[in-house]
């Protein structure tokens, strides 16, 4: 008789076959930046209680980073994200000291790859071309127009930071360096999206574009997701499920479920009549693969998630980079490697715990394959029956679902017939 095998025990023993795939986001300066952006769900790590703080990564912590990194992952490929906070407060020292350790870990036939998040304030020549030169990815963050982009993102002082990313992203170019743009989707900029998409297409010649929700619970800074009362959170369409209301579940800034919903499928529309096949928008890439049968491009629309950690300046580990609290922390690679911690029993529960605490009223859905209930952390609101568990931005991702959906299987069905080794169920 074959042993009964625990679910959340699977991971391990794929583990132990050898085919161990997972990510990790590191923070080299912790919550340290150098902007002052409002939304910012990351600057408030500094004075979380018990949180890992503003800190730089020692030598030490990232050797011992590296090597088990490397170590841990079995594909063929690992991949470095160094994020923050601003990882550029490091330096380019630092940096050079990450490729140094990467060629000297690296396994015979893996490729090691990098990309670096950063608000661009300052790249300067010298950072391009050490970028170019190894192969960097950079996500930019812009928010548009410039009255878009310095409503929030901001220095320590207060002054606009556009001028310098638009300078950050004139050197890119120059260079070469490859680059996406990371625009925040919040209550400011979620009614002008055809602004900012073509503000990103014909101002920075942007070929790839991430649009990121801004979704916050008040009190964020010190409350793990998930750790609100359940029969406190506000039902679906009631004043209290939206920005702006004196008792909202959200801070003000945080997108409107509609707004975003609407600002989704303007753009789609925009990008399929003048874009599909040059520009990848990530939530548009993503609609189509799963249309393919393929899986979800971006965790927020995977079954499961889990398998994508965030690794602090002190060597901490955390569930997610949203779940940088107490609660998540899953313990340091200075105790134990770390491929160990992203396939601990708990981490697995964590990732199965997106399908598993669906409301039912989401396990009915029509668009629940193109959702899987986004992101957890953003589940806020309760159902119409009352139900916790349900997605903040639910009624938003429905309209644009709804409304992407028939071209979407359209282009699914053109990329069939064109390339045949790729079909799929969708």
């Amino acid at each position: 008789m074959s042993p009964v095998v625990d679910k959340y025990d699977a991971p391990l023993t794929y583990a132990a076959q050898g085919t161990r795939r997972f990510h990790v986001m590191a923070k080299p300066a912790g919550s340290r930046c150098n902007l002052d952006c409002t939304y910012c769900f990351y600057l408030s790590k500094e004075t979380l209680p018990g949180g890992p703080g503003a800190a730089d990564m020692d030598r030490e912590t990232l050797e011992l980073f590296i090597r088990n990194y490397i170590a841990g992952v079995t594909g063929p490929e690992v991949v470095f994200s160094w994020q923050g906070g601003e990882p550029t407060l490091r330096g380019l020292a630092f940096f050079e000291e990450v490729v140094a350790l990467q060629r000297r870990y690296a396994k015979p036939g893996q490729r090691v790859e990098n990309d670096l998040q950063t608000n661009g304030v300052l790249i300067d020549e010298s950072w391009a071309r050490f970028l170019k030169q190894h192969g960097f990815l950079v996500g930019l963050s812009i928010d548009g127009p410039r009255e878009l982009h310095d409503a929030y993102r901001v220095n320590k002082g207060g002054a606009p930071t556009f001028d310098k990313v638009m300078a950050a992203a004139g050197l890119l170019r120059r260079f070469g360096v490859p680059f996406a743009t990371l625009t925040c989707v919040h209550r400011g900029n979620a009614r002008r999206p055809l602004d900012i998409y073509r503000f990103l297409r014909r101002e920075l010649d942007a070929r790839a574009i991430q649009f990121i929700p801004i979704v916050e619970a008040r009190g964020f800074e010190a409350t793990a997701p998930q750790a609100h009362d359940p029969a406190r959170l506000p039902r679906l369409d009631s004043p209290e499920a939206r920005p702006g209301h004196p008792d909202s579940i959200v801070t003000d800034w945080s997108v409107d479920p509609d707004d975003y919903g609407y600002f989704l499928s303007r753009v789609f529309d925009e990008w399929r009549r003048k874009d599909l096949g040059t520009v990848l928008v990530n939530h548009f890439e993503t609609l189509v693969a799963q249309h393919l049968g393929l899986p979800s491009q971006i965790c927020i629309y995977g079954e499961f998630c889990g398998k994508a950690v965030a690794v602090e300046h002190d060597g901490s580990v955390y569930s997610c980079d949203h779940y940088v609290y107490p609660e998540y922390r899953l313990g340091t690679i200075r105790e134990t490697p770390l491929a160990d911690l992203v396939l601990s029993r708990r981490q697995v529960k964590f990732g199965w715990a997106k399908s598993e605490t669906l409301p039912a009223y989401c396990r009915g859905c029509d668009v629940l394959s193109d959702c899987r209930g986004e992101c957890p952390k953003n589940r806020l609101i309760r159902t119409p029956d009352g139900e916790p568990g349900l997605n903040y931005l639910c009624a938003g991702l429905k309209r644009f679902f709804r409304h992407a959906r028939p071209e979407v299987d359209r282009i699914a069905a053109d990329i069939r017939a064109r390339t045949p080794t790729v079909a799929g169920t969708s």
